[in-house]
């Protein structure tokens, strides 16, 4: 396959340390231009990882005719805006999420989705520990999945820190609660119903900073999660069958290049003696993730998540919001 010819808008840290080293190994992508309102920032990225072009604007690399897609890991709320002008350009986008601020905001995204590809980055899907969860589900090892179960946590209250800046998109829902939403959505494989939320706001920095929640899939089936950004670094997926359960022990931030292990437990016994753990092979989701995309805009099969996906995420999580405000179920519009 001829190579995707990539930019880069940020000099974001997640891109810097994760995401672009992976992107730089696959033969299938040419990650040629990174873009950032500071020149100077932009320079010492590319220098850094051995990108070819810098530019000190976003305008700049969008007008790049040789760039063909763009990975977008600005602060949340510009991820609507710069979305729209890299399609305007004619460049798929990798948005990393959540793609937007509410359901409403995503659906701006609608005309443009229908010129180029564009999808919100969610990593996991294309990690081997998360094929294989799901594939164990489908093949009726646990039984029928009744419940799954997120912890997701870290401590960071720097109020400098864009995660802790409630007006751009900030808090531990928009953050990490979007990959709790996920876990459900994709090992039931289907939409939440209904949701309940608790939400506890920092009084300074008024972004949630522990947020519970409970997503009602119809059938018996229950997400719960809890999501914090100001509790111990911690992760956690589990799935409840009627016959087993299964356990994600690095589900979110799995090391790069690490072999990542799921327990089985099809026996039940309290003090774990029926636990199997299957170590999967040593993947890196990202560059995983970035070569599905390329594979997409070169007309290739393969997996794809488009606005429509993105959408339903949105609509979790505007549903959530709104039980903050009311105390009360809601459902999902």
């Amino acid at each position: 396959m001829r190579k995707v010819v990539w930019g880069v808008l940020s000099t974001a840290r997640i891109g810097i340390e994760k995401v672009l080293p992976e992107m730089l190994a696959s033969p299938l992508i040419e990650l040629r231009a990174i873009a950032s309102r500071s020149l100077p920032a932009a320079r010492a990225a590319a220098q850094q990882l051995g990108i070819p072009r810098a530019y000190g604007s976003y305008e700049e690399l969008l007008a790049d005719p040789e760039i063909e897609a763009v990975y977008n890991p600005l602060p949340n709320h510009l991820h609507v805006p710069l979305t729209l002008q890299a399609a305007a350009a004619g460049k798929h986008v990798l948005c990393e999420k959540p793609i937007a601020l509410s359901a409403e905001e995503a659906a701006t995204l609608r005309a443009a989705a229908g010129r180029v590809r564009i999808e919100e980055a969610f990593m996991v899907r294309h990690h081997p520990q998360w094929q294989r969860a799901r594939e164990l589900v489908r093949a009726g090892r646990i039984g029928t999945p009744r419940a799954v179960q997120v912890a997701f946590s870290y401590f960071n209250d720097d109020p400098a820190n864009i995660r802790n800046q409630a007006a751009i998109g900030g808090g531990a829902l928009y953050d990490i609660g979007c990959y709790a939403i996920l876990s459900g959505r994709w090992l039931f494989e289907a939409e939440p119903r209904r949701v309940v939320a608790l939400v506890d706001r920092d009084p300074a920095l008024g972004t949630d900073r522990s947020t519970s929640a409970l997503l009602d899939f119809g059938a018996g089936r229950q997400l719960a999660f809890t999501v914090s950004t100001q509790s111990c670094p911690y992760q956690r997926v589990q799935v409840l069958g009627t016959r087993g359960r299964l356990e994600i022990r690095i589900p979110f931030n799995a090391p790069r290049g690490g072999a990542m292990q799921i327990a089985l437990d099809e026996g039940g016994a309290l003090d774990g003696s029926g636990v199997q753990v299957e170590t999967l092979p040593a993947a890196e989701q990202y560059r995983l993730e970035a070569e599905a995309f390329s594979r997409l805009v070169r007309g290739e099969p393969g997996p794809g998540y488009g606005l429509d996906d993105a959408l339903a995420q949105a609509r979790v999580i505007d549903a959530l919001w709104r039980s903050e405000r009311s105390g009360r179920w809601e459902d999902i519009a």
